[in-house]
């Protein structure tokens, strides 16, 4: 059976949500979103925490970074120990988790996109320009021309 598109699917998820940025920034709020969110991707992680803070080291060209550095950067109670974006930069690679720039993003109403997912976008922008350019043809044949000849 086939689907009405006129019926919507409160169990569908959106694989490219629409966002709106956020009306005030909240810091606290970003700082302990941003600390859960690498605490996870540190979880999610094949490598465990030493690996990754001597990856990020070697990204950055350090001698290395103490796992303690590591666990700041992730504790919510340790306000005073923001990570810097070159050293995030680094912690993503480390991880493999590119899904953190989204977190970084998602409060100012923008949306990750990756890869290929770019091109997908604007082919749907493509699609809709076509769509009007259609709607408006419509519009221009809808009334018949007349042409008045001279001279015959």
């Amino acid at each position: 059976m086939k689907r009405d598109p006129a019926q919507f699917d409160f169990f569908a998820k959106a694989v490219f949500p629409s966002r709106s940025a956020s009306e005030r920034l909240d810091l606290d709020r970003f700082r302990g979103n941003l600390k859960r969110a690498m605490a996870r991707a540190i979880r999610e992680c094949a490598y465990d925490r030493p690996t990754i803070a001597a990856r990020m080291a070697q990204y950055l060209r350090l001698s290395s970074i103490s796992k303690g550095a590591l666990d700041a950067y992730t504790a919510e109670s340790k306000t005073s120990h923001d990570i810097s974006l070159v050293r995030f930069k680094a912690f993503v690679r480390a991880t493999g988790a590119n899904w953190l720039w989204d977190v970084i993003v998602s409060d100012d109403g923008l949306l990750l996109l990756e890869g290929d997912e770019a091109r997908l976008a604007e082919i749907a922008r493509v699609q809709q320009q076509q769509r009007a350019l259609a709607a408006e043809l419509k519009t221009l044949t809808a009334t018949p021309v007349t042409i008045k000849r001279r001279g015959l």
